[in-house]
């Protein structure tokens, strides 16, 4: 027909050919949605992996550290256990050393005690002025406990021991041995002092002079040296 238009192939009309590279542009914005949502889904999966990780090794940190204060708490239980049977033996042994008086030669007075238990009940004692069964105790804990820390202390009550009951030779011996065995000790002052009265005791003015004034001048802000210039006076007082 004469002034009808004619119809065009497909390829070649344009209104289908807009709507072809629409429905292209379409899907390659779907599949760079789908690819965009995929990368989120990965990213947000290795997230989820490390922290799924990060618990794990937080769990078992803790379940270690749990395991590890449970093992000291029974370590620290068992140490408390042990002190306190030893301070039991020692209460029990001591018990029986004050209340009769007597300690066997060789015998601590806390059979398998520490050195501070037994320590302890030796100038106990020494408090209740029970100076033999005192120097017994002394004696027995040196030959056990050579190297401890009370072992200078140790050894000065030994002495005190028989200087408060007269034995003032005996005493001075063993003044000695903190002057000498112990020269950094606390107790060496006070040794030296008390060497200064048995020398006097047991009448020796010119050794009991010479450890005053040694106090005196070695010693000089110590108590042990106020109490040596005392008796220093009082000797030269009396013209001794």
């Amino acid at each position: 027909m004469s002034g009808c238009s004619t119809l065009m192939p497909p390829d070649e009309d344009p209104v289908l050919l807009k709507l072809n590279e629409l429905e292209r542009r379409l899907q390659t914005i779907e599949r760079i949605v789908e690819n965009q949502s995929l990368v989120q889904l990965t990213q947000q999966v290795d997230s989820l992996e490390r922290r799924v990780d990060e618990l794990q090794g937080r769990a078992e940190t803790m379940q270690y550290s749990a395991e590890e204060t449970a093992d000291r708490q029974r370590q620290l239980y068992s140490d408390l256990d042990a002190r306190i049977q030893s301070i039991e033996r020692g209460v029990r042994s001591s018990g029986s050393v004050l209340e009769s008086g007597t300690l066997p030669p060789g015998q601590l007075p806390v059979p398998g005690g520490s050195d501070r238990d037994n320590y302890q009940i030796a100038f106990e004692l020494v408090k209740e002025e029970r100076y033999d069964l005192a120097a017994k105790a002394f004696q027995q804990f040196l030959v056990a406990f050579p190297g401890s820390e009370l072992a200078d202390n140790a050894q000065y009550w030994l002495a005190e021991s028989y200087y408060a009951s007269k034995q003032f030779e005996r005493a001075l011996d063993d003044f000695a041995v903190v002057v000498n065995d112990y020269p950094r000790s606390r107790k060496v002052p006070d040794a030296l002092l008390k060497m200064g009265y048995c020398n006097y005791n047991l009448k020796r003015w010119d050794a009991a002079r010479r450890a005053l004034t040694l106090v005196q001048t070695d010693y000089p802000e110590t108590t042990a040296a106020r109490l040596a210039g005392e008796y220093l006076k009082r000797m030269a007082a009396d013209g001794t």
